[in-house]
């Protein structure tokens, strides 16, 4: 396990600090578009949990601290961004097979398509400008589109559900609150994405209940590997 899925890092993340930092909070909510974005970070403080992390005073550790967040948030932006890969090259391989029959769900499968697209270009942005080389995985879907529609709309439901879990689980380790305003943005879209596909298979819109339940990289990465060439 990693030392961002540890929490090991001794400076504070995003999300304590903003719980804690009442002024550091409202130019947050400034920048996610103001009060109606307080409820949404009330919520999403509410599923994260609190944050136990422990500050330390050490002289050599404020050093190590200063660089911490920005490898931290690096790893995490990869995660993400490998995830949002997935689910774009997904919708493009059911787009061009054609497995999807009826109009009204092809064209919302484009417009998700088209979600996702925009969330790896934004990541892919984030990666370089925190000093990474953004990875693209190789990712294949034969056997889900050989399973026809109904196959194809519960792995779609599925995907969507696990990639909202996954930004959920990483934002309590998120140092830079840019990083989580990001997070935050993508996930209330991934949970809109799985809320729809779940109607169309037959679910609740909402499985978790009234809070979303975080899925941590352990959990998540197991479930895609399938797709992944």
């Amino acid at each position: 396990m990693s030392d961002v899925e540890q929490g090991t890092g001794a400076a504070p993340s995003a999300v304590r600090e903003l719980a804690q930092d009442p002024s550091s909070r409202k130019r947050f909510l400034k920048l996610m578009g103001g009060a109606g974005a307080a409820g949404a970070f009330a919520v999403f403080l509410a599923a994260c949990g609190d944050d136990d992390e422990e500050e330390s005073s050490g002289g050599g550790a404020q050093t190590e601290e200063a660089n911490r967040p920005m490898s931290a948030d690096l790893e995490i932006v990869q995660y993400a961004l490998t995830l949002e890969h997935l689910e774009t090259d997904f919708y493009n391989a059911v787009i061009d097979a054609g497995v999807i029959e009826d109009r009204a769900l092809a064209k919302t499968a484009t417009m998700i398509r088209d979600s996702e697209q925009a969330h790896v270009d934004a990541l892919t942005a984030t990666v370089k400008q925190l000093g990474g080389k953004p990875q693209k995985p190789e990712t294949t879907f034969d056997s889900v589109l050989e399973g026809g529609e109904q196959m194809v709309l519960k792995t779609a439901a599925d995907v969507e559900n696990l990639g909202a879990a996954a930004y959920l689980g990483q934002a309590p380790r998120i140092q830079s609150k840019e990083v989580l305003a990001a997070a935050l943005s993508i996930h209330s879209i991934e949970g809109r994405h799985a809320a729809a596909l779940n109607t169309v298979v037959g679910r609740t819109i909402v499985p978790d209940g009234a809070f979303a339940k975080p899925a941590s990289m352990e959990e998540v990465l197991p479930k895609v590997q399938p797709f992944l060439a």
